[in-house]
Order: structure tokens, then sequence, then C-alpha cells
């Protein structure tokens, strides 16, 4: 009996000790992704009163979790009894992430930017549903990034047992959220700190001197996030247009990767953003009638 239950107990710890190396593996091959994530999430997770920043930041944490839970086991699923399922996926992602990009930058670039008393007046009457609307948003958002995180970290298990291709995919999923999520929560909590750190220290010396530097530097690093969050959407887009259609992936072969991948990604979200146009127009027209 006792040789027995430590057979079984040295039979978990082997299993564990190939998850562990699986993991490594797989969290190498998603770093990308998971930086893209880092980006585009700390950019959508800002922009609210400091009293609401960790509220809807927790709201978006728990969406990613129910993101994960219910994309892990499907994915698993079709893995094994439907893969090309996966790449349809994958690709009408990319489109959505494409258009989440490219309508960013056309927003920027062609919307004129409202003076200081109507930006205070539509976050006062409009507070609660804007802040639902980025929280869906970015849930959203996740959920296309964690389908190819988890697509991803699925690929470079194939060749293992089911039980290691569950377990590691699972720890990189919650590794993904808790990972991404923390630093978003570390980054929009910085000018609190320092403010904590300007009164601790009465406003002198070189603790002063810190607190000045994070509140100065979180708008910097928010407008940062917010341009390398954009153009990781494209390029998230963009790098599943590549690797899934044959085509594309052949095409201009002697274009660097990069550049081939950001011009994909931002003819989709062009084509969505003209389709999407569209159909409003359309509608619109429908309902003036």
């Amino acid at each position: 009996m006792a040789s027995g239950f430590f057979a079984i107990l040295d039979d978990i710890a082997a299993l564990m000790d190939d998850v562990s190396v699986a993991a490594k593996i797989a969290t190498r091959k998603t770093a990308g992704i998971l930086g893209d994530d880092l980006a585009v999430n700390a950019e959508k997770a800002t922009g609210f009163l400091a009293s609401r920043e960790i509220p809807v930041l927790w709201a978006i944490t728990k969406g990613s979790f129910v993101n994960k839970i219910i994309i892990v086991p499907i994915a698993l699923l079709l893995n094994a009894f439907f893969p090309i399922a996966i790449k349809i996926i994958l690709i009408l992602g990319g489109f959505f992430l494409a258009y989440e990009g490219v309508e960013k930058i056309i927003e920027y670039f062609f919307h004129r930017k409202k003076a200081d008393h109507e930006v205070i007046t539509a976050v006062k009457q409009d507070g609660i549903e804007a802040e639902k609307a980025k929280v869906k948003s970015a849930v959203m958002t996740d959920f296309i990034l964690s389908i190819e995180i988890v697509i991803i970290a699925l690929g470079s298990v194939l060749e293992k047992s089911l039980p290691i291709q569950i377990l590691t995919v699972s720890v990189v999923a919650l590794l993904a959220t808790v990972g991404v999520y923390g630093i978003v929560a570390i980054i929009v909590r910085m000018d609190d700190a320092g403010h904590k750190l300007i009164k601790r220290s009465s406003d002198k010396g070189f603790v002063a001197l810190i607190g000045h530097l994070l509140v100065k530097s979180l708008p910097v690093i928010i407008r940062i996030l917010g341009v390398v969050g954009t153009i990781a959407l494209i390029l998230v887009s963009g790098g599943i247009f590549v690797h899934n259609i044959e085509f594309l992936h052949h095409l201009l072969p002697s274009i660097p990767l990069i550049i081939k991948e950001f011009g994909i990604g931002v003819l989709a979200g062009l084509i969505v953003f003209a389709v999407v146009k569209l159909c409003k127009v359309i509608l619109s027209s429908l309902k003036s009638r």
C-alpha cells in the first residue's frame, strides 16, 4: 500500500516536472503576445478617476479569467476533433484586432479633440456607461489575445501527452492573466504611490524626488503604452494572417516580417473599418425612412 502511494507521488512529481519544462518553453514562445497584451490592456485600464482604476481593472481581470476558462477547454477539444476551426477563429480574431488598431489611428488623426470642459461634461454624464463600454472592449480584446496565447502554448506541446497539454496550457493561461494584470495594476497606481511618498517626506529630499518622478512618469508611460498598444494590435493581427494564410505567408519574402505584418494588419483593419462604416450608413438610412 505504502509503496503504491509513493509510486503515485513519484508519477505526479515527474508529471509536474514535465509540465514545468513545457510551460517555460510555451511562455517563452508567447512572450511577444504577452507583451502586446500588457501594452493593450494597460492603455485600456487607464483614463478613469483614481478611485475607479482598481475596480475597473478588477472587472477586466475577472473577465480575463472567464475568457481563459472558456478558451482553454474549447481549444483542447477543437484541437482533438476539429483543428481547422482554430485557424478560422484566429483569422476572425485577427480582423477584430486589426479593426480596433486602425480605428484608434483614424480617430487620433481625423477626429477633433474635445475641449477640457467638454471632456469633463462627458465624464459626468456618461461616466458609468463609458466605464462599462471600456471594460467590455478590454475584455473582448483580451479574449482575442487569449486565443492567440492559448493556441501558441498548445502548439508547443502537441507532441506531449494529453495531461501535459492540459496542465501546460492552463498554467500559461493563468500566468498570462495574473502576470499581465498584476503589472497593469502597478502601473495605474504609480501616481498614488508618488503622492504618498511626497506626503510622507514632506516634499523634501530624495524620497520626494522619487515621488515626483512617479507622478510625472505615469502620463508619459500611459501615452507610450497607448501608442505601443495600438501598434501591438495591428502587429498581432498581421501576424495571425501571415502565419495562418499560406498566400500571405509567402507574399513578398524580401520585405522584413515585421513590416509585412504591420502592412497586412493595417490593410485588414481598413477593410473592416470601411465595411463597418458602410453598414452603419445603410442602417442609418433604413432607420430614417
